[in-house]
């Protein structure tokens, strides 16, 4: 499948488009900055990894409108403190500007995450993601503490990346957000990346009765050379037709779009399931 049959692709599932709950929008300084940490991906990952939507702003909106994404968050994130807060902002006012941006909000272990967090959600951000392996920090931590309460008291979704890949950082892999859900078991979070490596493990975390994952970059050819999804899994995710999402990486790929939605479709799974995660669900989540 290419980028121009996605469309087709879409319609053919009897849907009116899609949605994508891990896109990233960032303020430009933030976003080149990403990028060249990508431009060094041999060094990082031992692999090259092309950004295959390096372009403007204006041009990246109209290459999801034109695939059809009709729902996508900007997810923002911080690596350090006095972050967040500015991000959240930034996120908001995008959103408020772009068709089909649901508000997102991120956090970050500091003394005023609470506070800002609680604005956030009065101001209606929709969606918040965490990067425990960019942000290098604990999710367990008393700073945190009362944000995830607040999140799964409001019922307000968290992309959480703590898979260790594609590459271990000190607090990622279940054990740390497992701790997390255990404290907070109706905390809605969505586990990106289908949890990679530990697939099995964070599919597990699932017994949470609002654990979701995303599908960003899994089964992709890219991926599958590195970290690849054991074939003995497949009947899960069928299980699981309610609790996958849509997610790319948008821009920040190395391949076509359309890559992942072939990857989905070649699990075999059936429109049923395609319809769900590539649409219906995420617009749960996001409350449309």
């Amino acid at each position: 499948m290419r980028d121009e049959d996605v469309p087709g692709w879409w319609r053919r599932l009897g849907l009116d488009g899609l949605v994508d709950v891990h896109v990233h929008f960032l303020p430009d300084q933030v976003m080149n900055a990403v990028w060249a940490y990508f431009d060094q991906a041999e060094e990082h990952y031992g692999t090259a990894w092309p950004i295959n939507y390096r372009t403007s702003v204006e041009e990246r909106l109209k290459t999801l409108q034109t695939l059809g994404i009709r729902a996508f968050p900007a997810l923002v994130y911080p690596h350090k403190p006095d972050m967040a807060a500015w991000l959240n902002t930034w996120a908001r006012d995008f959103a408020a500007s772009t068709p089909g941006c649901v508000p997102s909000g991120t956090f970050y272990p500091e003394p005023g995450a609470a506070a800002y967090v609680r604005e956030a959600l009065e101001l209606g951000t929709r969606i918040f993601k965490v990067h425990l392996q960019v942000g290098d920090y604990d999710p367990r931590t008393d700073e945190l503490d009362d944000v995830w309460g607040q999140l799964a008291e409001a019922g307000v979704p968290v992309v959480v990346h703590c898979g260790s890949g594609p590459i271990r950082g000190r607090h990622t892999g279940p054990g740390p957000f497992g701790d997390v859900l255990r404290k907070h078991p109706q905390l809605t979070a969505v586990i990106a990346h289908l949890g990679m490596p530990e697939y099995a493990e964070h599919l597990a975390l699932t017994s949470y009765p609002n654990v979701h994952l995303d599908t960003t970059m899994a089964l992709t050819p890219f991926t599958e050379a590195l970290m690849p999804f054991p074939r003995d899994l497949i009947p899960r995710l069928a299980d699981l037709q309610d609790r996958i999402v849509l997610g790319s990486d948008f821009p920040n790929i190395p391949y076509p779009y359309a890559v992942q939605l072939s990857a989905l479709e070649s699990l075999d799974l059936g429109d049923a399931w395609l319809r769900a995660v590539c649409r219906d669900n995420g617009a749960s989540l996001l409350g449309l």
